[in-house]
């Protein structure tokens, strides 16, 4: 894959299931380079035959819903740089009608039993900030007062002067006569601005159910559409820990109960409410965060169940040390007493069906990613991606997959997909390390790249990687692996780098180097190079301050100086200090930035200017200091991005991103498919 073909990565959203069983529909999204902008439709794909046609033709539509009769189909709509609102289509097709025109946009909805009624989650804009007064931009704002720890987040800024609030709706009828005044006022909506519909009727009126100065998230209806369930953190101590309960109101706002952390020393962090379909329990999400509701560090994501007559009796359904939903945290209603959770394992992105006694079964496992997922009756589909699918959906038979979509035909026939050869090597202390090679085209020797993955709680796996495509198709062999810190792994694999960060996480990934030159030929040992984002940027910057085998690096994103980091970054407050612990001696140990002048190795530093995870200020001094010490560096900074830069950035800042590695490895380490520039070094 080249850097001008991200336009072949088409990725798919949850599937929704129509309630007979019979066809599914999907969100397909893709990067488009001419919009610099990520664009998709949704499409009806047929589960017997596999046909299937594009629905909707607007600029960027996702997350369908099927209505509970199958009448209906909800989705979201978002025109060229306009917030997401919901619309509503006739499941047979049609043209679609608007239901919200919520200022800053539309998040999670739900839809009720009765298919009368949709509750969503929205951003509510403090008054005259965010464009809710004319004439008055981000730089003329009145200044904030801040208070609490929890004031601002990555991707989103600052959250405290734009909580997350509920709203109902009621369906309109989308077979109704078009309201002339309402057609014309869609089209003014641009001059008008966001609101401006409601306001004159164009839209349906939206009630908001809460007011409370925190984030109300995750909407769901109870099984007898008399309810609404929710998390939010509303406890008194809900700015000092990351402790988040499941709540539940009546459709009016009125009879607020919170479900869980009733009482002992167990505090959970909670998400993802389900209502079984018999309406006696209630299934959740949560991790245990200790007594001190801070200890989040390597905690897996377990599923918990409680009975709605007495929530007192929750009881914990999964053991945490084997199973982890924590990355697509979800859960499906499956049957009268049964859910679908996502667990991850070994690079693997698993279907499970967990029932309300804890008895589970896996649907879907293998050299898969199973990213979302939709029942009914008997039928299960799945969206997913693999090796070579960057995303597309499938019908779950007899514990294997049966593809009824290929939004990645382009992708396998436009570019070579480098195969993942799944290796284990072994660290000084005798533990296995586990992850992928990727080889390039040709006999070799190959230069090696080692990319070390962010988080450090998050995992390599099997799903189609941008990255490692590019830099195998320009002519580098790419290693990937899981070190001691990462998820999937069990709790105890990933706890061990706690107050001990640089230690066995940087034995495990030179080990992998090691084992892969051992087992591979076609690898050149003289010709390494090391890189990483995030977390993966910290363990690079530590790695060649300890280890000088590598010729380059590319230093992105990183956590670089822990003390520096709390208070300049959102999570700054706990996450530093639960990981590297609070003795100064002690940091120091695990701070690249206190090893910097140890550093020799040429370094390509590479930031967001947005980034508020890992602030700017970690790549400019990191930068500044290797630049006064005399190591060859350089600093790429992105304008307008976050720390989610090459996940989702600007598709031409994405572009442009793999341009630059590219030109920096073909400095250091020139392949025949990407050379060095005439009179380079």
């Amino acid at each position: 894959m080249k850097p001008d073909q991200i336009e072949l990565l088409t990725t798919t959203g949850a599937p929704t299931l129509h309630p007979d069983g019979t066809r599914l529909v999907v969100a397909a999204t893709r990067p488009d380079l001419r919009a610099d902008a990520y664009v998709g439709q949704l499409w009806e794909v047929t589960l017997d035959g596999g046909s299937r046609r594009r629905l909707t033709r607007g600029f960027r539509d996702t997350a369908p819903r099927y209505s509970p009769d199958g009448e209906v189909l909800l989705f979201l709509r978002a025109a060229p740089g306009g917030k997401p609102q919901l619309f509503a289509v006739r499941a047979s097709g049609g043209e679609p009608v608007q239901v919200t025109d919520q200022p800053l946009g539309v998040a999670r909805f739900d839809i009720s039993p009765d298919s009368r009624t949709v509750v969503f989650a929205a951003r509510v804009p403090e008054h005259g900030r965010y464009g809710t007064l004319d004439g008055v931009d981000a730089g003329l704002e009145d200044p904030r007062l801040v208070t609490q720890y929890k004031y601002r987040m990555n991707g989103l800024g600052y959250v405290t002067d734009k909580r997350s609030q509920l709203f109902t709706v009621t369906l309109p009828d989308v077979d109704a006569e078009p309201f002339v005044a309402a057609v014309g006022r869609l089209k003014q909506q641009h001059t008008d601005g966001p609101g401006a519909l409601e306001e004159e009727g164009a839209v349906p009126k939206a009630t908001q159910l809460t007011t409370a100065d925190a984030d109300h998230v995750e909407p769901a209806f109870s099984a007898d559409g008399r309810r609404i369930f929710f998390t939010a953190a509303l406890q008194p101590d809900a700015d000092s820990t990351l402790v988040t309960d499941v709540h539940s109101i009546d459709l009016d706002g009125g009879d607020s109960r919170q479900l869980t952390n009733l009482g002992g020393n167990t505090r959970l962090g909670c998400a993802a409410p389900r209502p079984s379909a018999d309406g006696a329990s209630l299934f959740f999400l949560a991790s245990d965060l200790s007594p001190s509701g801070l200890d989040f560090v390597a905690r897996n994501t377990a599923l918990y169940v409680l009975p709605l007559a007495d929530p007192r009796g929750v009881r914990r359904l999964t053991d945490p040390e084997t199973i982890d939903f924590g990355d697509v945290q979800e859960i499906l209603p499956d049957g009268p007493d049964s859910v679908l959770v996502f667990n991850r394992t070994r690079g693997r992105g698993e279907l499970l069906r967990v029932s309300a006694d804890g008895v589970s079964g896996t649907l879907v496992t293998g050299p898969t990613v199973v990213t979302g997922a939709a029942s009914a009756g008997s039928a299960v589909v799945v969206s997913y991606t693999d090796p070579s699918t960057s995303g597309d959906v499938a019908v779950v038979e007899g514990g294997s997959l049966r593809t009824v979509s290929d939004f990645s035909a382009a992708l396998r026939a436009d570019t070579r997909v480098g195969e993942l050869q799944e290796r284990t090597y072994t660290a000084p202390d005798g533990t296995p390390v586990h992850g992928w090679v990727v080889l390039p085209e040709g006999e070799g020797p190959h230069p090696v790249l080692l990319v070390i993955h962010g988080g450090p709680f998050a995992q390599y796996g099997w799903g189609y990687f941008d990255e490692a495509q590019v830099y195998a198709a320009a002519g580098y062999a790419v290693l990937l692996c899981n070190p001691r810190g990462a998820s999937g792994y069990g709790q105890a694999h990933a706890r061990v780098i706690k107050e001990a960060m640089g230690t066995v996480d940087l034995d495990d990934v030179l080990a992998y180097v090691d084992g892969a030159l051992a087992d591979f030929d076609a690898l050149d040992s003289e010709r390494l190079g090391v890189m990483g984002g995030s977390y993966g940027g910290y363990l690079t910057a530590w790695t060649i301050a300890n280890d000088h085998r590598f010729r380059a690096a590319i230093v992105e994103r990183g956590y670089l100086d822990p003390p520096s980091f709390v208070g300049s970054s959102d999570i700054g407050w706990f996450f530093s200090e639960e990981y590297t612990g609070t003795d100064p001696a002690h940091v120091a140990g695990q701070n690249p930035f206190a090893r910097i002048a140890d550093v020799r190795t040429p370094a390509f530093v590479i930031h967001s200017e947005e980034d508020l995870r890992c602030p700017i200020e970690q790549a400019q001094r990191y930068y500044t200091a290797l630049k006064k010490q005399g190591v060859e560096t350089e600093l790429l900074v992105f304008p307008g991005e976050t720390h989610e830069l090459s996940r989702s950035g600007s598709p031409w800042h994405r572009r442009q991103r793999f341009e630059h590695i590219l030109r920096w490895w073909a400095k250091y380490l020139p392949t025949t498919a990407n050379p060095s520039a005439v009179g380079a070094g």
